[in-house]
């Protein structure tokens, strides 16, 4: 008999699936919105509706001018997953609840290692009400973090880049 998939891989092997729609050339991400398992809403990365993505573009300004992960979002063409999902969720239903975030390299397939929301993406999941977020680290291991932490351990007010 097949073993049943536990709930927070099920809602991690969602959001996997959300990121495959994601047009951003270097990474893929998928997030999902989960309260009391009923799923409020999904994001994945891509550029603003209506403007062109970046797998039709071909290019990454990010990437040309290499830039690390986790810093100078300001430049990139695409709204992140987690801002996508948050911004298809009504508040009263994000308060409380938890997101599940995956993200692969869009070269590779692989699983991106110790992946993080980026500073922007942190703070808009604070402002959102959400309490935990849960990381894959790879098909069945993942991190849960809880976004008090976030609050409590500002990188900002230290000038830490990246993640």
């Amino acid at each position: 008999m097949m073993e049943r998939r536990d709930k927070v891989n099920y809602y991690l092997d969602l959001a996997e699936t959300v990121s495959k729609r994601s047009t951003c050339i270097r990474r893929k991400y998928g997030a999902v919105i989960v309260k009391n398992d009923e799923v409020i809403a999904t994001g994945y990365v891509g550029a603003p509706r209506g403007r062109k993505n970046c797998t039709d573009a071909g290019t990454c300004i990010r990437q040309e001018m290499k830039i690390p992960r986790g810093e100078r979002y300001e430049l990139c063409r695409s709204v992140h997953a987690e801002m996508n999902a948050i911004i298809s969720a009504p508040r009263d239903k994000m308060i409380g609840s938890d997101m599940y975030l995956a993200g692969v390299d869009a070269q590779t397939g692989e699983y991106i290692p110790n992946s993080n929301s980026c500073s922007m993406c942190k703070r808009v999941i604070i402002n959102a009400g959400i309490e935990r977020v849960y990381i894959r680290d790879d098909a069945d291991e993942y991190r849960m973090i809880q976004v008090q932490d976030w609050i409590d351990n500002d990188e900002s007010l230290d000038g830490v880049r990246g993640y």
